[in-house]
């Protein structure tokens, strides 16, 4: 009976994972087709080609906007990250007035869309004179509330007595956060990592605000100059969004062994 409800359970979880993969596959597939295949429900390009990610290469500067993206994604999570966990120690250990007020007020910009800082932002932007460069696109979002509010719950859960244990010891404050309390969040921190790297690599819309040539610009806004009111090179497309998810695959193979341990940590408590 049991070795029947675990034979039910993976081919449960194997369908949602075919379900899951598909997506993906059919992206791939769909680079390696012609223009005249590109329509059918062929699980396999009968006529094998790669002319859609050369004409990706021609068209656009694309390892150019891939280096773009890269170097937006991870000084935006390295940004977001230094400053989610300065704030959640600080909130964590010391108690000050006005503490709960703050960080209601916080939480409550959590709400405020882009659309209404945008403007702001842009004029910000263009008085440091970073307009049109990378810099434009990673100042405004260097702080993220979602991270600080994030980390703070995690923080807030650590164990008060190694605070103590630590400061008896003679340990400064700087020293517990770096030997004592960041080694132990690894795992959170990971998988805050790779949400705020893909929430940062398919961000679209302060980019196309911001930039004004492909060289200056991240990979999603070339995947756009491929669809037009003229004309949809979807093979090109789909080319370009297959070599576009390289460096999310890599991060999360990377990352992938601590966010497992998150999950694992968060199930059994």
């Amino acid at each position: 009976m049991i070795k029947k409800a675990n034979i039910q359970n993976h081919l449960v979880l194997i369908i949602f994972s075919i379900l899951s993969i598909f997506p993906m596959y059919w992206m791939v597939i769909s680079s390696l087709k012609s223009e005249s295949e590109i329509f059918s429900f062929s699980l396999f390009p009968s006529d094998l080609t790669f002319s859609n990610y050369s004409y990706a290469f021609e068209t656009m500067p694309l390892v150019k906007m891939l280096l773009n993206s890269v170097t937006i994604s991870i000084l935006t999570t390295a940004g977001q990250l230094i400053i989610a966990i300065l704030f959640a120690y600080a909130f964590t250990r010391w108690d000050f007035k006005f503490k709960g007020l703050i960080y209601l007020a916080l939480s409550v910009t959590w709400l405020i869309p882009l659309q209404a800082i945008m403007v702001p932002n842009y004029v910000q932007i263009n008085e440091l004179g970073i307009n049109g460069t990378v810099w434009g696109i990673i100042v405004p979002g260097l702080c993220s509330v979602f991270a600080n509010i994030y980390l703070y719950q995690s923080f807030n859960a650590f164990p008060k007595a190694l605070f103590d244990a630590a400061r008896i010891d003679g340990i400064s404050e700087w020293r517990i956060l770096v030997d004592i309390v960041l080694p132990n969040m690894k795992p959170t921190i990971a998988a805050l990592s790779i949400i705020l790297i893909i929430s940062s690599w398919n961000d679209y819309l302060w980019p196309m605000l911001v930039s004004r040539t492909l060289e200056s610009s991240p990979i999603q806004i070339g995947l756009k100059s491929f669809v037009s009111n003229d004309s949809n090179l979807w093979g090109s497309l789909m080319a370009a969004t297959t070599i576009s998810c390289i460096p999310i695959f890599i991060a999360y193979i990377i990352l992938q062994r601590s966010i497992m341990d998150t999950f694992l940590k968060k199930g059994i408590k």
